[in-house]
């Protein structure tokens, strides 16, 4: 890749300088899942910020080898969870991304792709939607069945093959957001607004239905007003700033524009983002900052929520062992750790077995196990051989990209565990109730 010279205006801006607070002591190193695995000092955050400090000071250019070391990283912000000097490295890496290293995608293929991902797919909910039916079709027509056959896969480019198997199985009916309004038929608590998303509500429409259940059953009407889009998570995280604050402005106008007690999410990632859209619109967007504020402290995750309302008990059990991976932007952006476990442990007959260092990434991130293959793969190993050592009946967690990356696993595993989001868990408990 042919690297120009750029400018680190952005390394200047107001907040770059918590760079600085990093003293290098090297707690974050037992926190970084790519340091963790290579043991390469430059495949750490403190090894990360050194070269951004060095590219700020015009000490080195950002080349591609730079640039590889910071493209390494899941932004699972792990080690903000480790750092005493509290560090912003989300932010920091978000912004190191936006300007050292999206203008240099330069190749065709590399713009082509950008430009089709981040600018026309997530945007352009109605085009996904068009995506995910086609992928439907060639899921449910036998179409993948055939071309899974050994002819075709030893004909087909190996990486094609290889992310052809990555492609999650589509579940159930899609979800998308409405006009219509999910009513409960328990006393009424209030009104809350569920983020549709981009991905989640296509290929784990079923966990979306199950979230308004929950939420019915606990006293709550549910929309999921129309108009609204991706969260932009995903754009955030591969430097694509500016179409990512568009889709913060227009969420922020459609929820608030909904009359909602609470806006809620069923994805960690999402969560993450949307509480920090402040850190994607300055003064000269089109919104105020109090709307802003509003926005950002109406939102929660929907373990948050949960917890936080005198949740209903399931009345019968499912007896059943199971062991929770968190997910990073739950954990680690959202510092929600506690919240989930309580969840799992309301429900009756649940013995939950805690996962060897659950806090690591799974190797998920977003478009993570696609652009960084062998690093992602290297890291659900990992996560796989703690999953199996706790001998649990199944896999829960709180993040659509985890869910997929560890159903991967289970599958090149060859067993049989199934893999809930947590409200799946609880409105199954909800569900047996009717049976006795």
């Amino acid at each position: 890749m042919t690297i120009s010279k750029v400018s680190n205006t952005l390394l200047l801006e107001p907040g770059m300088e918590d760079m600085y607070k990093c003293v290098h002591c090297g707690l974050c190193l037992s926190a970084c899942p790519t340091y963790l695995t290579t043991g390469r000092e430059m495949e750490s955050p403190r090894g990360r910020i050194a070269l951004m400090k060095a590219v700020k000071e015009s000490r080195i250019e950002p080349s591609s080898r730079v640039i590889s070391h910071w493209e390494s990283c899941l932004q699972c912000r792990g080690c903000e969870t480790a750092c005493p000097s509290g560090v912003p490295f989300g932010f920091l890496m978000e912004q190191t991304k936006a300007e050292l290293i999206y203008p240099q995608k330069t190749s065709l293929k590399q713009r082509f792709l950008h430009f089709s991902v981040f600018k026309l797919l997530f945007p352009a909910l109605p085009l996904l939607y068009v995506l995910g039916t086609l992928v439907k079709f060639y899921q449910k027509s036998g179409l993948q069945r055939i071309l899974r056959s050994r002819i075709v896969t030893k004909v087909a480019p190996s990486s094609l093959v290889v992310l052809e198997n990555q492609l999650p199985a589509i579940k159930g009916n899609f979800f998308s957001a409405s006009t219509k309004i999910y009513p409960t038929k328990e006393k009424k608590q209030g009104t809350v607004g569920l983020l549709s998303g981009c991905v989640m509500p296509l290929f784990q429409g079923p966990i979306m239905e199950a979230t308004v259940r929950v939420l019915n059953r606990n006293g709550f009407d549910v929309v999921s007003p129309p108009g609204q889009g991706c969260c932009g998570a995903l754009n955030v995280h591969a430097g694509e700033r500016e179409r990512a604050s568009k889709m913060a402005i227009n969420n922020i106008e459609v929820f608030l524009k909904a009359n909602v007690d609470k806006i809620l999410t069923v994805s960690a990632g999402c969560g993450s983002t949307m509480k920090e859209y402040q850190n994607l619109l300055d003064k000269s967007s089109s919104i105020s900052s109090e709307d802003v504020s509003t926005f950002v402290s109406m939102t929660q995750d929907i373990t948050e929520f949960l917890v936080s309302i005198p949740l209903s008990v399931p009345k019968t059990a499912l007896s059943m062992k199971v062991t929770y991976q968190d997910s990073c932007h739950l954990a680690h952006a959202q510092k929600i750790t506690k919240a989930p476990r309580e969840i799992l442990q309301s429900i009756p007959g649940i013995e939950l077995v805690e996962l060897k260092d659950s806090l690591i990434c799974c190797g998920a991130a977003g478009t993570y196990q696609i652009v960084q293959k062998d690093l992602s793969t290297k890291l659900l190993s990992k996560k796989m051989a703690t999953i199996i050592e706790t001998k649990a009946d199944a896999v829960v967690t709180a993040n659509p990209g985890c869910i997929i990356q560890i159903e991967n696993g289970i599958k090149q595993n060859d067993l049989n565990s199934p893999v809930y989001h947590i409200v799946e868990l609880l409105d199954l408990a909800y569900s047996t109730e009717s049976k006795i």
